[in-house]
């Protein structure tokens, strides 16, 4: 079973380690453990018996938040773990007073799309030449809490 829960110190090496796996320009270690000092993230980890099946970083300034990873591991893909994360950060997210969520996607990630669409996102715009290697577009998607 699968169970999501805010991401530990002692998460960052296994969630760089995917990161790389997945990710042209991934996070490191020090991006994550960085990023979990801040007072203003949310990052969570879904783990099925201890294995990290994926993972969900958020920024938040006021009421925005704005996702900045999402990945889930080849081997759990296709059985949810993308939906119980993204509804999980939502949920997290409203108890911060957050409104609206910002991302961005690759033209490209048919999957993550279809992923984000499911879950109330909608395109608000593309932001061009955002992503490098490969150089790619970015649609902008947006939910309203």
């Amino acid at each position: 079973m699968i169970r999501v829960r805010k991401m530990r110190a002692e998460d960052a090496a296994e969630a760089a380690a995917l990161e790389a796996q997945i990710f042209s320009q991934p996070w490191s270690e020090k991006g994550f453990l960085d990023a979990l000092n801040l007072p203003n993230t949310i990052f969570l980890v879904a783990k099925e018996d201890g294995a990290l099946a994926g993972y969900i970083g958020m920024y938040i300034s006021l009421d925005e938040g704005e996702i900045t990873n999402v990945a889930v591991a080849p081997q759990f893909r296709r059985r949810g773990v993308g939906t119980q994360l993204i509804e999980e950060i939502r949920r997290e997210a409203a108890a911060h007073g957050v409104t609206s969520i910002v991302l961005e996607v690759r033209v490209s990630n048919e999957g993550a799309i279809l992923l984000y669409e499911k879950c109330g996102f909608r395109d608000c715009g593309v932001r061009r030449g955002f992503y490098e290697l490969p150089k790619e577009d970015a649609r902008i998607m947006v939910c309203r809490q």
